[in-house]
C-alpha cells in the first residue's frame, strides 16, 4: 500500500526492494533456499539496481495527470472480467483429484531420487526433469536484460549526437 501511495519514484524503488528482501527471508523460513537466494538476486539486487538505472533517466517527481485515461480503464476492466470468467474453468484449488496431484506430483515425489540421486526434490525437478523449461526462463531474463541494457544505451547516445550536429 505504501508503494501506491508514494509519488517519489525513489521510495517505490525502495520499498519494492525491501519488500523482496522480507520475501526472501520468508522463503528462507520455510526452508526454500533456492527460491530465497533467486528472490534475494533477482527481485531485490537486479531489479532495484535496473530500476535505480532508469530514475537516472526520468524526473523524481510523478507528473499530474493531464487528462482523464477512460479507454485504458475500459481495457483493464474488460481484461480483468475475462480472466475473472476464465478462472470458472479452473480445477478448485487444493483438492486431491485434480490432475496435477493425481500423475505428476506423485511421480515426481516417488521417483526423483531413483532418477536423479538428488535428495532435493525442488533442485532435481528444475534442474532434470524441467530443465528446458529453465532454460527458456533463462533466455527470457537474458533478451529483457539486453533490451533494457540497448535502451539504455540508446538513451545515453542521444546527446551526444544532438552535440555533433550543432557543431
Amino acid at each position: 500500500m505504501a508503494v501506491v501511495r508514494s509519488r517519489d519514484l525513489f521510495t517505490a524503488a525502495m520499498l519494492f526492494a525491501i519488500y523482496s528482501l522480507l520475501s526472501a527471508a520468508l522463503f528462507t523460513v520455510l526452508d526454500a533456499g533456492d527460491v530465497a537466494l533467486t528472490e534475494a538476486a533477482v527481485g531485490a539486487g537486479i531489479s532495484t539496481i535496473l530500476v535505480l538505472a532508469l530514475l537516472a533517466l526520468v524526473p523524481r517527481q510523478e507528473a499530474p495527470p493531464t487528462r482523464s485515461n477512460w479507454p485504458a480503464l475500459a481495457i483493464v476492466v474488460i481484461t480483468g472480467a475475462v480472466l475473472i470468467y476464465a478462472t470458472a474453468d479452473f480445477p478448485e484449488f487444493g483438492r486431491a483429484d485434480n490432475p496435477i496431484q493425481t500423475h505428476v506430483a506423485p511421480y515426481y515425489i516417488n521417483e526423483t531420487y531413483n532418477d536423479m540421486g538428488v535428495p532435493n526434490i525442488v533442485a532435481a525437478v528444475l534442474a532434470s526433469y524441467r530443465s528446458i523449461d529453465t532454460l527458456g526462463e533463462g533466455f527470457v531474463i537474458l533478451t529483457a536484460g539486453l533490451a533494457v541494457y540497448s535502451l539504455l544505451a540508446t538513451r545515453r547516445r542521444r546527446p551526444q549526437r544532438r552535440k555533433e550536429s550543432r557543431e
